[in-house]
């Protein structure tokens, strides 16, 4: 039986070092041909299972050669719940098969943040703690039947590069199978608490909280842009929140130190419909 992916929990966690300086993130300037957003098998907010873990996707991404889905590198971890620190977690290898809800074929995990951070021996406290993100890549049977669009919001418009500030509007779509199916209940709205870590991740109060499942999901400002990944269940000092890690520096790791080339967000094609109030 394929189970939701815990997301990782993390108690308080006090910045110790600056991010590190990174390239920039943008959103992809290519205009390929997609899929109607109404008519797309695969999109963002679809689910992954991973070795039978099932998780969120995020957004669509592209190196300008290959179409790739985001979920969070814990997805494919190997280790326990708590095992938080990309530095020292396990994960399963890069080529590992990835099931991906509409997709006629497995997609491939072909970038983990996790196994790129141990491979460099990564140092930065923040980076190790918060960076979260892994790249799937789509296999080129199923390019043709996706759409970058995230449901009922519509969007992203680009990727926030400035972070969030107290009771900042984010949005999200999250897909645990521990709702049943039940669409009506993906769609979130909520505020962000601040940013911690230098930068690195957003705390995040919604109705409902990020649960099982979720792990992975795409966040959005009020704006519309791609703010973050959801990560972490928060325990202390305020329960019930979520860890979004910062997609601006994930992406940036990604494209200096991931093998890929310059990875970039792919913007939505239906116009973002803004926060509910």
């Amino acid at each position: 039986m394929k189970t939701p992916r815990p997301l990782a929990r993390a108690s308080a966690v006090t910045a110790l070092a600056t991010a590190a300086a990174l390239l920039p993130a943008t959103a992809w300037a290519a205009s390929p041909t997609w899929a109607p957003a109404d008519t797309a098998a695969v999109h963002p907010g679809v689910q992954t299972h991973t070795n039978g873990a099932q998780c969120t996707s995020n957004f669509v991404y592209s190196n300008g050669t290959d179409v790739f889905l985001g979920q969070a590198a814990h997805c494919s971890g190997t280790g326990g719940s708590t095992e938080t620190n990309g530095c020292s977690a396990g994960s399963l290898p890069l080529g590992t098969p990835v099931s991906i809800a509409g997709a006629s074929k497995p997609g491939t995990l072909v970038y983990n943040s996790w196994l790129t951070m141990q491979t460099r021996h990564e140092t930065d406290a923040n980076t190790c703690q918060y960076n979260d993100l892994a790249l799937i890549k789509i296999d080129p049977a199923d390019v043709s039947n996706v759409n970058p669009s995230l449901p009922f919001w519509g969007g992203p418009t680009g990727v926030n590069t400035t972070g969030t500030t107290q009771l900042a509007t984010v949005l999200s779509y999250g897909n645990s199978e521990l709702r049943g199916g039940i669409t009506q209940l993906s769609p979130k709205q909520g505020t962000s608490l601040g940013d911690t870590g230098g930068g690195w991740s957003h705390t995040v109060f919604t109705v409902t909280p990020g649960i099982p499942g979720d792990s992975g999901s795409g966040f959005l400002d009020r704006d519309g842009n791609a703010l973050g990944v959801l990560s972490t269940l928060n325990l202390a000092p305020q329960p019930g929140t979520n860890g979004v890690g910062d997609l601006s520096r994930e992406l940036a790791y990604a494209t200096a130190h991931g093998g890929l080339g310059t990875v970039q967000l792919v913007p939505g094609t239906t116009k973002f419909r803004g926060p509910l109030i």
